[in-house]
């Protein structure tokens, strides 16, 4: 009532506010956690369920496989990011949310009950490449409609901060899924683990996923719109540029991400000739001091905006792929690749801390998840999810270095597309005063003059 007859909330009011906004980022995140520990856990324990799953060979020519069906799961990311985009535009954040978590279970429950290629032949593959176009379906809408609402009830001024959170699970699920690895090399030989353990963590998964499910269910809706145009292409084509900009930055902070996350694990063991129990050892340290520094980069964004954020990124990527991917694979030393791994992570991390939070000011409300879930899943599918596969691809026909040229040409990219990219503090349709549109139209006419 005070706010409608002018009068400023009182500091109690204020408070209230603040606690139902970071209640609203424990809830969505939660759920954002479980997701991705779901998707995680499938590339975390391929090199035990290959053998399962695909005829007998060498180990690279099965994970090759594995690899294969893990991008396939990635292709079907935009179409996730269409269709729950268009749902949380159109009816709102939190039921595209709901829905999104109840696929991710079932994807999870269907791979754990998989059966395998010595007991239904060509049928074992074909079942768990299904499974994971399902959780890539899920996971597709979870990106863009989460960083959406974490976007829209963080405190102004400190959205940079509070989106970052949104990374701080994402990774959290990476992590939880290697401490599951873990626990199970403690606990079971790798025979046991290759015979019927890897089934363990995606039983855990569809179980955690209903406790999600609970969680999102009780979050505030935001979005939602009964206009005509809200959740479609023809209003998307409208800010084309923006969507432009975000596909170039999205290329090359996905494919450095899932080279020093996902394939560093197999990185160290093909390559550097790691022990399994090792390399798994040394990535979940690596992912803990990851996931724990995501908020201070979220909270520098705020101080020095989101394009500085992008421009560093990008640039100091491009300069530290090739030393620090040779490096880590001519090195036996553990503590030595947590340290190389680490500082590539760092230098991502003005990227992931505000990854959400940078795409969303691009986008007005009406199209803003489908904007962001879109842009991001092509660009993710394209060229994060095939990142193992390409990778393997070139190890196996003996010109892996190649790979890291490939991951730097695409952060050189990534940083012309941060170095045209409007700024957010005045641009921006969260904070900005101007629009998007305005900021790139005046940059391609300064281009043509």
């Amino acid at each position: 009532m005070a706010d409608s007859i002018g009068i400023a909330p009182s500091a109690a009011d204020a408070a209230a506010d603040r606690r139902r906004r970071i209640m609203a980022i424990v809830g969505s995140s939660s759920g954002n956690l479980v997701e991705w520990y779901d998707f995680y856990c499938y590339a975390f324990f391929a090199i035990y369920f290959a053998p399962a799953f695909f005829p007998k060979g060498d180990a690279t020519s099965q994970l090759l496989q594995t690899a294969g069906i893990f991008a396939v799961g990635f292709f079907m990311r935009p179409i996730g990011g269409w269709l729950f985009g268009r749902i949380a535009d159109r009816v709102g954040r939190r039921t595209s949310m709901v829905i999104s978590v109840l696929m991710m279970c079932a994807g999870s429950l269907f791979i754990g009950i998989l059966p395998t290629y010595e007991t239904v032949g060509a049928a074992a593959p074909i079942l768990l490449l299904l499974a994971r176009m399902l959780q890539g379906l899920s996971v597709g809408g979870e990106y863009g409609t989460s960083a959406t609402y974490m976007s829209e009830v963080a405190l102004k001024g400190h959205r940079g901060f509070f989106a970052s959170f949104q990374y701080v699970t994402l990774i959290g699920g990476q992590l939880l899924a290697s401490l599951v690895l873990i626990v199970l090399q403690g606990v079971m030989t790798s025979e046991q683990i290759t015979a019927y353990g890897w089934r363990i963590p995606f039983f855990i998964g569809a179980l955690a996923a209903v406790v999600a499910l609970y969680l999102r269910r009780s979050l505030a809706e935001t979005g939602g719109s009964d206009k005509e145009d809200a959740g479609t292409f023809s209003e998307l084509f409208k800010h084309w540029r923006a969507f432009c900009v975000v596909l170039a930055y999205t290329a090359g902070g996905s494919l450095v991400f899932y080279t020093f996350t996902t394939y560093m694990q197999k990185y160290l063991v093909n390559t550097a000739h790691m022990d399994k129990t090792v390399a798994s050892r040394t990535m979940t340290a690596v992912l803990l001091v990851y996931m724990m520094v995501q908020p201070f980069f979220g909270w520098l964004s705020d101080r020095i905006g989101r394009k500085a954020n992008m421009i560093l990124y990008s640039g100091l990527g491009a300069l530290m792929v090739v030393p620090l991917m040779t490096a880590i694979g001519s090195n036996t030393d553990p503590y030595l690749a947590f340290l190389y791994i680490t500082l590539g992570l760092l230098v991502v991390s003005f990227y992931t801390g505000i990854s959400g939070i940078v795409k969303a000011e691009l986008f007005p409300t009406k199209v803003r998840a489908l904007g962001v879930g879109l842009s991001y899943a092509l660009a993710n599918a394209t060229f994060g999810g095939t990142a193992e596969y390409v990778a393997l691809w070139f190890k196996d026909s003996g010109m892996e270095t190649t790979f890291f040229w490939y991951v730097t040409v695409l952060l050189a990219i990534a940083f012309v597309a941060s170095l045209i990219m409007p700024n957010p503090k005045v641009h921006g349709y969260l904070d900005g005063a101007g629009t998007v549109e305005e900021a790139l139209g005046k940059k391609s006419a300064l281009a043509h003059a």
